[in-house]
């Protein structure tokens, strides 16, 4: 989570959390970055931070999720002048979030990772969570990303390096897995029309 106020920016995730007096911070980024840029940055981080963290938590649970988040923005504030030029650069810094997270493990909380945002009023089946969890990684990725985030089929070719028809066979096949082991009869109608 990045955060700009009470005089300071606050950088957290997981167990990290940094924090820099505003001024100080503003004069470092002043001599690194030439003026506007800076704000280019914080109103990139205001836009792609809630979709980032929200992906990557789905996909590597709560505490990893906010860590990845962090580190993929760290990367892209090292790597501005790159990721500023990039046509889906959430995409591209949530395989960047994934792949600094990849040989960490956490101890699995008792409660799901997969938890709903307060006040969407939204349930979820119980049994989703360790579902979803047995996917094959693309799979889950592919499924998390475009029913969870509600990202689009081409995001998340992009994000995972693949074909936009690669996405809908990884998303054909995980909601297919997902609808045997949840013991969900698909609707003919829905099948027929092209739905997952």
């Amino acid at each position: 989570m990045v955060r700009v106020g009470d005089g300071a920016v606050t950088v957290a995730g997981g167990d990290r959390v940094v924090q820099t007096p505003a001024p100080v911070l503003s004069r470092v980024m002043e001599v690194v970055m030439p003026t506007g840029r800076v704000e280019a940055f914080e109103a990139f981080v205001a836009d792609a931070e809630p979709r980032l963290r929200r992906a990557l938590t789905l996909e590597r649970g709560a505490h990893l999720g906010r860590d990845a988040t962090a580190e993929a923005l760290a990367w892209a504030w090292e790597h501005w002048d790159r990721v500023q030029g990039m046509e889906n650069p959430v995409g591209y810094l949530y395989r960047v979030g994934v792949s600094r997270s990849r040989g960490r493990r956490v101890a699995r909380p008792a409660a799901p990772a997969v938890v709903p945002a307060p006040g969407d009023g939204v349930g979820f089946e119980p049994a989703l969570d360790p579902a979803l969890r047995a996917l094959p990684a693309r799979q889950r990725a592919a499924v998390v990303l475009v029913h969870a985030c509600g990202w689009t089929h081409q995001e998340v070719a992009e994000a995972l390096g693949v074909s936009r028809a690669t996405v809908g066979t990884h998303l054909a096949r995980g909601m297919a897995r997902l609808r045997r082991d949840l013991g969900v009869i698909a609707d003919p109608d829905h099948t027929a029309r092209g739905g997952s």
